[in-house]
């Protein structure tokens, strides 16, 4: 094996942009389990907690036997496996931000299901003395994802105030996120790779609390639109699965000496101009 680095996922939104940004990749495709590397960025993910509704095992399928079928392939003890999480593992929480010792209360299917992931695959790097990393990531953005009301509702509220079309927001938008354009997640997930010590856990994330009205305040604003935006009630599912306030707390990561590129608006900026 050498080192580059065996990207699972390489389709997806993230790893599009990781395969794109550093040379030293290999994509392994979708059927592919066996690594070519080393080296193992996991990113192989269902995206929200909806499947309940049509499919009761797509997250089990995705989230856990899939990832189990690749670890068949990678009990050697020369193998770092990189798993990218969700900040979702950490649910409701009443101190914020939340560090990575902070004790998770996943809700939802999918939210449970990466928790159960991040412990499986501990507990088999353990009896198999296999090193990993758990990054922990934030609400990510940037142009090219794919995005809907289950999904990214932060661009879903762009393109249709691109489109003047009135817009809804759960709590009048009175809640709190972390945001992170996806270059600097990239980033962040390269450094990582590259300078983390093994068998940690690890946020992803700007730090930085930022007030979800306020952002979709500024995206009306760059783009001049006539969309009103109105407040509305979460449905029952919502307040069931969803986590209110959230921020992560990234001394970790900056002590590996990560900084920032891109405020949230720059990045906003160029969601607003993104046709």
């Amino acid at each position: 094996m050498n080192d580059k680095i065996s990207v699972y996922g390489s389709t997806g939104f993230i790893g599009t942009y990781f395969c794109k940004y550093f040379i030293n990749t290999i994509q392994i495709p979708r059927e592919q389990d066996k690594p070519e590397s080393n080296e193992i960025l996991y990113l192989i993910s269902t995206t929200d907690n909806y499947n309940v509704f049509t499919d009761l095992k797509k997250d089990i399928d995705t989230n856990l036997t899939k990832l189990m079928s690749i670890l068949k392939h990678c009990k050697k003890n020369n193998l770092v496996f990189n798993m990218v999480s969700s900040w979702f593992v950490y649910g409701n929480q009443d101190k914020l931000p939340v560090n990575e010792s902070t004790i998770c209360n996943p809700t939802g299917f999918y939210s449970i299901t990466k928790k159960c992931a991040e412990d499986m695959l501990i507990s088999f790097c353990k009896t198999f003395d296999v090193k990993y990393r758990i990054l922990r990531l934030c609400n990510v953005y940037g142009t090219g994802d794919k995005f809907s009301e289950k999904k990214n509702a932060l661009q879903y509220l762009i393109e249709e105030m691109k489109l003047n079309n009135d817009i809804y927001l759960y709590h009048d938008g009175q809640f709190i996120r972390d945001y992170m354009h996806i270059f600097d997640v990239c980033k962040a997930i390269k450094l990582v790779i590259d300078k983390a010590p093994h068998n940690c856990i690890i946020n992803i994330g700007s730090g930085i609390p930022q007030n979800f009205r306020e952002i979709i305040t500024l995206a009306h604003g760059n783009l001049k639109s006539t969309s009103s935006i109105n407040p509305i009630d979460p449905p029952e599912f919502h307040k069931i699965v969803q986590t209110k306030d959230m921020f992560l707390d990234t001394s970790f990561l900056r002590s590996l000496g990560f900084k920032q590129k891109i405020a949230i608006k720059y990045g906003i900026s160029e969601l607003c101009q993104h046709i």
